[in-house]
């Protein structure tokens, strides 16, 4: 009644998982993070302050890149176009060993605008890069 094959020889069950094809497929996600994690990480740096002054303490006079509220930008009281704010900054820059750059937007300024003019900075060679705000208070 029973159904046996091979003259009446019974077949062992196999008891053993075969881990081959799970190893090949953590190998393939292990790869895959590994290539897609350093394409995560976006951003600009930001070095904050480590102490609870309210001012900023610096050996020279701060270089501060002024943008108006209607997205005028100015340099030492001169005015200054997007496309010419690279040459011009890499200019000034070349010489001197404090590379650190000021901000001074109007709250009225389009983000987009001032994100553009810091990457023009960043592509200057001036990673170091500052925004001045006022305080809540006044």
């Amino acid at each position: 009644m029973g159904m046996s094959g091979g003259g009446g020889k019974s077949r062992a069950t196999l008891s053993e998982i075969n881990i081959t094809p799970l190893v090949d497929v953590m190998l393939v996600l292990l790869i895959m993070f590994m290539v897609t994690t350093p394409l995560m990480q976006q951003g600009i740096e930001v070095d904050l302050p480590k102490t609870s002054s309210s001012g900023v303490e610096v050996n020279e006079e701060p270089f501060v890149l002024v943008i108006n509220s209607d997205q005028r930008m100015t340099i030492a009281k001169q005015k200054i176009a997007m496309n010419e704010l690279r040459p011009k900054l890499k200019a000034i820059f070349e010489n001197k060993k404090n590379k650190q750059v000021y901000i001074q937007a109007d709250r009225k300024v389009d983000y987009g605008f001032v994100a553009e003019a810091m990457a023009e900075v960043r592509a200057a060679g001036i990673f170091n890069i500052g925004l001045i705000t006022q305080p809540k208070d006044q």
